[in-house]
């Protein structure tokens, strides 16, 4: 339930930055600044982020059916693109390899969390 609040947390704080500063996040995980239309599109998907972690908030003692998998795809997903690109050398910014391994930690915990409640 913790784990699922943290994630869920993270992605709205993330989305609220990104509204604010899309510029910075890009130029701190991507090493690159963003175009007008990229600046635009950054706050877009910031919006997106926020209601992305409102939907996954765990509301009292149930996790959403939903927002456990959806949190899972999420940063599998997000995690091995950072790793491809920093693998690659490409788009590399300060904060790109640290938010590879929050992403691949977060995946590691998340699934092992979506398997024990299969059992349950």
């Amino acid at each position: 339930m913790r784990l699922v609040g943290f994630a869920a947390a993270i992605e709205f704080l993330l989305g609220l930055v990104l509204v604010a500063m899309p510029t910075l996040v890009a130029q701190l995980v991507f090493g690159s600044a963003l175009s007008p239309p990229g600046d635009a599109l950054g706050r877009v998907a910031g919006f997106a982020f926020i209601a992305f972690g409102i939907a996954c908030w765990p509301q009292a003692a149930q996790i959403g059916r939903r927002a456990l998998p959806a949190l899972l795809e999420y940063n599998v997903l997000v995690a091995a693109f950072f790793l491809w690109l920093g693998i690659r050398g490409e788009l590399v910014g300060p904060l790109l390899w640290p938010a590879a391994a929050l992403h691949t930690v977060l995946s590691v915990l998340l699934a092992r969390m979506l398997l024990v409640s299969k059992t349950i």
